[in-house]
């Protein structure tokens, strides 16, 4: 006996080992199956919504044209220089697929070396509002108290400003020159509507049984913010990420085009500020240069438009766990047993 428990035979040895090997293989594939189910409800699943919704699968194609235009493309085509073409080169003439501007600019080029600032500006600002939003409207509509009160003043402060005279006075202050700042100083009071509503929505969500229970439990207010308050509000969230982008598009393009924010980088607004100004509403020979810019933001705006139509699906719970294969594979399981 007490060779058996200081020395074990063979056999024992043999059968611990698989047993051990095989608990352990339990737990990897436990942990695998966790990580697949995961990727799967929250990547391919919305991917597979998008496709199978032709908003989407529409709006993600011109968007992810622009995506690749603002880097892979930035490589492939040549920055634009004066003297790359004959100046008011026509559309698809001497090789200028676009046409080139008074200074001889091939326009195909100042559309693709400016689309990575747009992208920079509409990232930032949108990314800026959303946050700021999300964080006040859903720590005011859950905390009460003296701080919803001082939130909403601020709120209410930053609604009562108007916003193109605040961003002139501040464009003219600080004068920002990297798309990035620039994105943010065009959304610096865009988000108080945002965190208005959706304070009003967590003031609803806030009474659901589950919130109450996690707060029974114990549970800190950023865990119960992030596991139960937020998921819930991500379909508006989305939509508005949107919108706050197509806002940041219109607002730095208009901008540019007047001319309040500097020059110091390749713009659709300042290509139509040069359109503008050298005479493309008066003369049809010059008319290209002012329909390619116009028609790039429109195509970048129609695509952010099929996004916010096709968003609510791809937040919609019921629709991701119908598009989610490892939900579905449990559910068929279910109903065969």
């Amino acid at each position: 006996m007490k060779h058996t428990e200081e020395n074990p035979t063979e056999e024992e040895q043999i059968s611990s080992s698989v047993f051990n090997r095989s608990s352990a293989d339990y737990e990897t594939e436990s942990r695998k199956d966790q990580f697949v189910r995961s990727v799967d409800t929250r990547i391919l699943a919305p991917l597979r919504i998008i496709v199978h919704d032709w908003r989407g699968l529409i709006g993600g194609a011109i968007l992810l044209l622009y995506i690749l235009m603002g880097t892979i493309g930035v490589l492939l085509v040549e920055a634009p220089e004066i003297g790359q073409g004959p100046r008011f080169a026509g559309l698809f003439t001497d090789g200028h697929l676009l046409g080139t501007d008074n200074q001889g600019r091939d326009l195909l080029s100042l559309t693709v070396h400016a689309t990575p600032a747009m992208l920079e500006m509409i990232i930032s600002g949108a990314v800026f509002t959303t946050i700021v939003a999300t964080i006040v409207g859903t720590v005011s509509g859950y905390k009460s108290g003296i701080i919803d009160r001082i939130s909403m003043v601020v709120t209410d402060i930053m609604l009562t400003i108007p916003g193109l005279p605040l961003v002139i006075v501040i464009a003219a202050i600080l004068d920002p020159r990297t798309p990035w700042v620039v994105g943010i100083v065009l959304t610096i009071n865009a988000w108080a509507g945002l965190a208005r509503t959706i304070r009003a929505q967590v003031l609803t969500v806030r009474e659901e049984s589950y919130v109450e229970a996690s707060r029974v439990m114990g549970f800190s207010t950023s865990g119960i913010l992030r596991r139960d308050i937020i998921p819930q509000l991500m379909p508006y969230i989305g939509v508005n990420f949107m919108q706050a982008a197509r806002n940041v598009i219109f607002a730095s393009v208009g901008l540019y085009y007047l001319g309040v924010l500097p020059f110091t980088h390749y713009n659709w607004g300042i290509i139509l500020n040069q359109a503008y100004g050298g005479g493309a509403l008066w003369n049809v020979s010059y008319l290209h240069w002012m329909v390619v810019p116009i028609v790039t933001i429109s195509l970048i705006s129609l695509s952010l438009i099929l996004l916010t139509q096709s968003a609510d699906r791809v937040f919609n719970p019921r629709v991701r766990a119908k598009h989610s294969r490892t939900v579905s594979d449990d559910s068929d399981a279910a109903e065969h047993n």
